[in-house]
């Protein structure tokens, strides 16, 4: 609706657009990126690196411009070495922290469900996006948006207090992205 409305192109996977095409209806324009290589919008560099989910050709990216970095990984079921290493060095990142594990095992969910979320091919509970977290933690790191919390399995609050405490050295400034309001401007310094 966003292209159709505004003109605007949708960057996309072959195999993502593939899957989704029934769905999307008429496009303004489709532009093809493939995962693993850079491609540029503008003045800034696009790398999409593989992320584990059960999706077609799931994707994450690194943005650079600047001289600054920032990566947005959700839906990733599984914190991969290869996640990691494209991580390392961001400025901001916007990083999954779907559900608490406590609360998706007793909440409401059927039992097939559950056991997707929490598969290599599912979502990072709190602890394992605190996991992540602490491996990609370095001086340059400034921001954490923590995002794509599950509505019914996690609280923001629950989120934070796991998140809020990396071990690693480095003390980021953590945001929450919600799904009801956008967040505050956020501002990186040189």
């Amino acid at each position: 609706v966003i292209s159709r409305r505004f003109n605007l192109p949708v960057f996309v996977t072959k195999p993502t657009l593939k899957a989704a095409r029934d769905r999307m209806g008429r496009l303004f324009e489709v532009k093809h990126f493939q995962c693993g290589s850079t491609f540029r919008l503008g003045v800034l560099n696009i790398r999409p690196f593989p992320v584990s989910h059960d999706a077609a050709d799931p994707v994450g990216f690194c943005i650079q411009a600047d001289g600054m970095k920032i990566g947005i990984a959700t839906d990733l079921g599984v914190a991969t070495r290869l996640v990691c290493h494209h991580l390392r060095g961001c400025r901001l990142l916007v990083l999954e922290a779907n559900h608490d594990l406590k609360m998706l095992e007793e909440g409401p969910y059927p039992w097939p469900l559950k056991q997707r979320i929490r598969g290599r091919r599912g979502h990072l509970s709190n602890e394992d996006s605190r996991d992540l977290l602490e491996r990609v933690t370095s001086p340059e790191l400034q921001h954490v948006v923590v995002a794509h919390l599950s509505e019914k399995n996690n609280h923001p609050e629950r989120a934070l207090s796991v998140l809020g405490r990396p071990a690693s050295t480095g003390k980021p400034r953590f945001h929450l992205a919600r799904q009801d309001r956008p967040g505050d401007m956020i501002v990186l310094d040189d």
